[in-house]
Formats: structure tokens, sequence, C-alpha cells
């Protein structure tokens, strides 16, 4: 140990566990690193493949090109794969898709399908569906275009619940946007169920295993905390959500960060205790980068707060299945170990 070494701060690291890529995340920059592997580039991706600016530009490095919409793709790459984020999407894009004869892949998380599954349900049996969701939302966008215009209504805050007007004679079901606060959705949720006690609940829990498990986690490390990283991007609701969650949980301060560049440095302090996670659409190797840097300035001790185990594993379509995956393949996400 060096003379600067022992002169360093004691900085305790509460390393929150689960943290970081969720099952539906690491399926879908799978899709597109298997595409590229088997299809050659370019491959297109509409729509950001996950809210993380790290994992588009390392995509974009291999040859995915992102989209917006499938008309940009030109005419001589209509051969090319185009992949679907993990979001989901309208039923009109993989119409459209068909329409223009191309190749496509869906990379939409298996957990959202399920909740697009659950607001047809409703749909079927005759409810119009309440989506509590924040509008714009790539998520709610796609989970409304599952169903007629005019079958869904969104709700985003307890005051929009408290307004909602019933359609005339119609039952009502409700279905959640998968990354929510569960806080946040039992508030709108109970204001919703005082005004229309007869409202169906979908066939499963909406709010998704990893929302609940990260959000646990910031719970059980935030209390205490000087400060607590959230690794994410400013459009990640996850991520967002996690922010929120370690404030209301203890901590004194709370900031969402992509990288350890955009760490505050000069109002840092002289903190001793961090807590850190990480949205589910932002890679290991930030986590680490970030981790490296508080090491270089304090003595830091990494203790983990671990409140579950996830083993949950999402397979790849059929069609990209023949096509070996290796730890190489995704180290500028998950880093070389």
């Amino acid at each position: 140990m060096t003379a600067a070494d022992m002169t360093k701060q004691k900085l305790t690291v509460r390393l929150c566990g689960p943290r970081g890529f969720c099952a539906g995340v690491d399926r879908a920059i799978q899709i597109v690193v298997l595409a590229l592997k088997k299809y050659g580039a370019p491959v297109y991706v509409r729509h950001e493949i996950v809210h993380n600016r790290y994992v588009v530009e390392g995509l974009q490095e291999r040859g995915a090109v992102f989209i917006e919409e499938l008309n940009e793709i030109p005419e001589e790459h209509r051969d090319s794969p185009v992949v679907f984020s993990a979001h989901g999407v309208p039923k009109s894009v993989p119409a459209d898709a068909q329409n223009r004869n191309l190749f496509y892949l869906d990379a939409t998380c298996p957990l959202v399908s399920k909740v697009h599954k659950q607001a047809m349900r409703h749909h079927r049996l005759g409810r119009h569906v309440l989506l509590i969701g924040h509008a714009g939302h790539p998520e709610v966008i796609g989970t409304m275009g599952q169903l007629p215009e005019g079958t869904v209504t969104l709700v985003e805050t307890v005051e929009g619940a408290n307004a909602l007007v019933r359609p005339e004679g119609a039952e009502l079901g409700f279905v959640s946007q998968t990354t929510l606060s569960v806080e946040d959705t039992a508030d709108i949720l109970k204001a919703l169920e005082e005004r229309f006690p007869d409202l169906h609940a979908p066939a499963a829990e909406s709010i998704c295993y990893a929302t609940t498990n990260r959000q646990e986690a910031v719970k059980k490390a935030a209390p205490g905390a000087d400060l607590f990283l959230v690794v994410g991007a400013p459009n990640s609701s996850n991520s967002r959500r996690l922010v929120e969650v370690a404030e209301r949980a203890g901590a004194k301060r709370s900031l969402l960060v992509q990288r350890a560049s955009e760490i505050p440095w000069d109002e840092v302090g002289g903190i001793r205790v961090l807590g850190l996670s990480a949205g589910a659409s932002a890679p290991e190797i930030i986590v680490n980068e970030i981790i490296d840097a508080f090491g270089e300035r304090f003595d830091i001790n990494v203790e983990l707060a671990i409140t579950a185990e996830e083993t949950e594993n999402f397979p790849v379509m059929r069609a990209i299945r023949d096509v070996e995956l290796t730890s190489a393949d995704m180290a500028f996400v998950n880093g070389n170990a």
C-alpha cells in the first residue's frame, strides 16, 4: 500500500444485486449480435434496442443501423434483417414489415408480450382496457397498439385515475407498463379500485420480476447512504424509478448517471456510504467503471446488498439459435470476466 492509499478516505460501496441487465434486455442484445454474426452487416434495428446509449453505440460499431421507421431502410438493403426493440411494437409495425417483404426478428421482451396478451384478453372479454403507464414510452405505444383505437385509456397518475370517466356501459380491466415503480402503480391502482370496485385485474402481475427485484435491492442499500448512484439512461423508465426509490428509502441524494465521467466529483465531498445499482438496460461494464473510478479516489470496501437471485433466461428465436454466442461476443457490455 502506498502513502497515497493510506491517506484516502474510507468509503463503503453498497452494491445492489440484482442490478443491470434483465433477461429480456440480455435476449434483445443477443438477437442483434447473433443476427450480425449470421447475416452480416447491416442489421437494422427499429428504435433503440434497449434504452442505453453505450449499448446502442457498441452495436453500431459492430454493424447495426438504428432507424425509427421501416421506410428508412434503403431499397438495396431490403434483404437485410430488421430487429424490433425489447419494448415491443404496435401490431401495425410487423404488418408493415410484411407488406414491405422485410425479414424481421421481434426482440420484444416476453414479459412485455405477456402484458400485450393480457390487454387483448380484457378486450376479447368485452372490457375497456386501462393501461397504467407513461405517455410516449415505447412500451406504452406498443401495448396500446395491440388493440383498436379508442379501446384503451392511459392512466399516468392518481389524479388521472380520479378524473377518469368510464365509457358508458363498459366493464373495465387494467394492465401496467412493466417498468413502473411498484409503489406508484399501487397508488394509482388503489384510486382506480376505489372508484371502480368491479375493475378486473390481469391474469398475472404486469410489473416484471426484474423491475421489482431491482427496486427491492435499492431499498435495502439506500438507508443511510450519503449518495446513491443509478447507472442508466435518462430515457430509461426503470432506471429513473430506481433513483426515486433510493430517495424514498433513505438515501440523502440519488443521481442517474450514464458513465463515470458524469459523476459530479466536486460535489461528492466526504461521503462515507455510496449506494450503487444499475437499471435493467445498463451494462455491467459501466458498473465496474464506476467502482474503479471511486477506487481511484477512496479506499473502498464493497458490500453486497442482495435481495434475490435471478435465474431467468429467455432463449432467442429459432432462426438464429444455430449461431454460437461466445463470451467474447458480449464482452463489450459484460466485460471480460
